[in-house]
């Protein structure tokens, strides 16, 4: 399989994720079993904020705030990174009418992108510790696809400052570090669980950072979910039920990734488990399309999404410096 394939499925599983997961946000597990017995297994939209089909919502726009910071990088990615979440934030973003800003806004996100547009310092922004939402992981994936090529500690350095933009709980910033390089090792052609080590060998080398240890066990307890038991049980045994929780979200995804089914059945089952259906489904989909490649998702899917012309050219993009790269 192609590295852009490979990344290409990766962030159109991120879009895929969210757009399907969009249309059961904030239902509970016995609702959507009510109303979609077998799971949603198509794109259709709707949802709390009646969100056309395939369009994206904060966590695509916001993946995609990072993403165009790598594809047209300034002297300070992190600081470009944070402006174009900024554009978003404020209305001021392509495919929006200009100054109608987003309807669905995490906490967090929106603490940190306040302090940031006073700041223009990540060291300064984020909503500080204790606030542990998935805000961040949701929109990681772009470092690991750009600098895949690079010493681990770079990427850790960049995926660290950009969740610290608005997320710098270190169980947050940690969680990225982790994600981007289980994405790394997928990229590289490793198996599902030996990417999910390279995760748990990246928290062993930050140790005695705060929030590894956490992280480390989460990707643990991953690995140790059972998908279609737990949506048999309605249950995946998460500490907060796949809320928002940063780990419950990264522990849902690592439990797709070695999930041995097809990347389409994982993911219907991830959001079938209620809450907060679109980052769940969001994060788990970027792994599992790093780990099946763009076949991974149905055309019926794919033709649907926003951004999906724009996604595949950036994929052809970072591919091709990959390439010269190695």
């Amino acid at each position: 399989m192609t590295t852009e394939s490979l990344i290409a499925g990766a962030l159109l599983g991120v879009h895929a994720g969210d757009s399907l997961g969009a249309s059961l946000e904030f239902m509970s597990f016995g609702q959507v079993r009510e109303a979609y017995p077998d799971g949603l297994r198509e794109i259709v939209g709707g949802g709390p904020f009646d969100w056309p089909a395939g369009h994206a919502t904060d966590d695509t726009d916001l993946t995609r705030a990072v993403l165009l910071a790598y594809l047209e990088p300034g002297a300070d990615l992190v600081a470009t990174a944070g402006q174009h979440m900024l554009h978003w934030f404020d209305g001021n973003w392509p495919g929006r009418t200009p100054g109608s800003r987003p309807v669905d806004v995490g906490g967090a996100t929106a603490t940190g992108l306040t302090r940031f547009r006073s700041s223009r310092d990540w060291r300064r922004a984020g909503a500080g510790a204790g606030s542990a939402g998935n805000g961040s992981l949701m929109r990681c994936i772009p470092t690991a696809l750009a600098r895949a090529d690079v010493e681990p500690a770079q990427r850790a350095r960049e995926a660290a400052a950009i969740s610290s933009i608005t997320h710098d709980d270190a169980r947050c910033v940690q969680a990225c570090v982790a994600y981007t390089e289980i994405v790394v090792a997928l990229l590289a052609g490793e198996s599902a669980q030996e990417a999910a080590g390279a995760g748990v060998l990246a928290m062993q080398k930050a140790r005695p950072a705060d929030g590894a240890a956490a992280v480390e066990l989460a990707i643990g307890q991953g690995l140790q979910i059972d998908l279609t038991r737990a949506v048999v049980k309605g249950d995946a045994g998460l500490a907060h039920g796949g809320t928002g929780y940063v780990l419950d979200s990264l522990s849902l995804a690592v439990a797709a990734l070695v999930d041995p089914r097809p990347a389409v059945e994982s993911l219907v089952d991830v959001t079938r488990l209620g809450g907060d259906t679109d980052t769940n489904g969001a994060i788990a989909g970027g792994l599992l399309g790093a780990r099946d490649g763009l076949s991974a998702w149905p055309g019926s899917w794919t033709e649907r999404l926003q951004f999906d012309a724009e996604f595949r050219a950036a994929a052809s993009t970072f591919a091709a410096h990959y390439r010269s790269a190695t």
